[in-house]
């Protein structure tokens, strides 16, 4: 299982040395090497960084949509090509909520699974990109359903998701839609706040690497993982991108090593 892999990875590094502190960075000075972090329990220097916090898929706030009393990861997800082929799914209604290019990529990933699939969207146009609007339009399980908004989630017998209330921002009429899914997407958002802008970040807020490269603006600092992939986002590439970072970060040091000694 995952966390048993993840947690065998942990074993490892440790035996080769890894100091592991699971405490949060609350601040960074990147300004100049050694560099130095902040958590909330200790300060820590080191002449390389490599930032791989990720980024968290953005949720909606209604009723039945959270953890504790809601149907979140029993009906309700921000991730289909994680979670689309459940069982759960399969050749069930399916919704999907959002009006960009990931949600029509999303509820084209969901028909391959679902019995059909709504498209729950608050304005009266997307806006994606007009291939991903067209084919989203044009295929036969899809249904969009323009200006609505999800005010509450409700659950079936088996405690799992069961539908979801719907409300039309024009008419504010509602209306009930039986679901066995419901998808977030609309976008994530990048842990990055706590740089306080000394990286280089794109309009997303997500960190800007090198092509081909974790390198970032700053020399010594690198960037792994989904802080710095808006497009895939897969636990996968984030693992690649990771490997690249480490590789890169011991490149570094070996060159600012010979650097160091030559000019002694």
């Amino acid at each position: 299982m995952g966390p048993e892999l993840c947690n065998k990875f942990r074993e490892q590094s440790v035996r080769f040395g890894t100091r592991i502190f699971t405490e949060t960075v609350e601040k960074a000075d990147l300004s100049r090497r050694p560099f130095k972090l902040w958590t909330d329990e200790k300060e820590v220097t080191a002449q390389t960084v490599i930032v791989a916090t990720g980024a968290v898929a953005k949720r909606l706030p209604f009723k039945g949509s959270d953890e504790d009393s809601g149907f979140w990861n029993r009906g309700i997800s921000a991730c289909a090509v994680c979670d689309g082929a459940a069982p759960i799914f399969r050749n069930k209604p399916i919704a999907v909520i959002g009006g960009g290019d990931s949600a029509m990529e999303e509820a084209m990933f969901l028909t391959k699974y679902g019995s059909e699939v709504y498209i729950i969207h608050r304005r009266d146009e997307f806006r994606a990109s007009k291939i991903m609007r067209q084919r989203a339009l044009e295929h036969p399980k899809i249904k969009v359903l323009w200006d609505s908004v999800v005010v509450e989630a409700y659950g079936n017998d088996k405690g799992l998701l069961g539908g979801v209330r719907l409300q039309n921002v024009k008419s504010k009429e509602l209306s009930d839609l039986p679901l066995s899914g419901l998808f977030f997407a609309i976008g994530h958002e990048p842990a990055t706040k706590f740089l306080g802008g000394q990286l280089r970040l794109d309009e997303a807020g997500y960190v800007v690497t090198a092509p081909d490269s974790t390198a970032t603006s700053v020399p010594g600092v690198f960037a792994a993982g989904d802080v710095q992939d808006a497009k895939w986002r897969q636990a996968i590439t984030a693992a690649g991108s990771g490997c690249m970072a480490a590789l890169e970060v011991e490149r570094f040091l070996e060159v600012e090593g010979e650097v160091e000694g030559e000019g002694q």
